[in-house]
């Protein structure tokens, strides 16, 4: 009876052994986030990505510039409405200012 109970947690072991593993490894990763290592490492992981990208071609690498577009949609709206009204405002100026007051003209 004995020999079946740790057999059977013996061939369990490597669950308990992965849900610890993934906990400190959770938990390592919440605190080296914020160091400058990880800062550094990151760095040194997107000089190297953007290296294949430029060195071989690889376009599934290079971000797209205008993916925020399609990611907010709200906030791409509202900065096409307010670049409109800026592009309004400054064709219905009839004569451009560059004087604008300097702490110096009085």
């Amino acid at each position: 009876m004995w020999d079946m109970i740790q057999n059977m947690a013996s061939d369990r072991l490597w669950i308990y052994t992965g849900i610890v593993g993934s906990l400190f490894g959770a938990a390592f990763l919440f605190w080296f986030k914020d160091t400058r290592l990880a800062m550094w490492a990151v760095g040194k992981f997107d000089l190297t990505l953007e290296y294949l990208a430029i060195r071989w071609g690889w376009t599934w690498l290079q971000d797209d510039p205008n993916a925020w577009r399609t990611k907010y949609p709200k906030i791409t709206s509202k900065i096409d409405e307010l670049e409109a009204r800026i592009n309004q405002l400054e064709k219905s100026s009839t004569k451009p200012t560059t004087d604008v007051g300097n702490y110096q003209d009085g």
